[in-house]
């Protein structure tokens, strides 16, 4: 698999992740009667925060992802995987741990992996930027 195709996979698979993360905005709007804002509904107000968190978060580290194929050779095979697979599987644990509700092992451990992804995304772009000018 080349680094590309690599990246291509955890776009393709955040980006599901932000389409459910829609579409249960939109079913709980439907189910709630809420057209505008979160009409105070604690459980609805749980899904729009998933989605958006969720998209506070997928849009950087998939950037990063993309970049750290780019810098090549100086970005490992295994470094592509394993920020994509800690910022794939943080971003599912903590959606599916907002919706099931208060401070819980999906919300805190998805943020944990989320930014182990951050923490792994940041720091080989640093390095590969400085490898590529030794």
């Amino acid at each position: 698999m080349l680094r590309l195709e690599i990246a291509a996979l955890y776009a393709g698979v955040n980006i599901l992740i932000l389409l459910v993360l829609a579409v249960l905005v939109v079913a709980g709007r439907r189910k709630h009667k809420i057209t505008l804002g979160d009409g105070g509904n604690a459980d609805f107000n749980r899904a729009v925060r998933a989605h958006a968190n969720a998209a506070e978060y997928i849009p950087a580290g998939l950037v990063g992802i993309v970049v750290l194929a780019l810098m090549e050779p100086a970005s490992p095979l295994w470094l592509l995987h394993a920020a994509g697979i800690s910022l794939t599987v943080g971003r599912i644990l903590h959606g599916a741990g907002l919706h099931a509700g208060t401070l819980n092992f999906g919300r805190m451990f998805g943020m944990i992996l989320t930014w182990v992804s951050y923490l792994l995304i940041g720091g080989g772009l640093i390095a590969a930027g400085l490898a590529q000018q030794l």
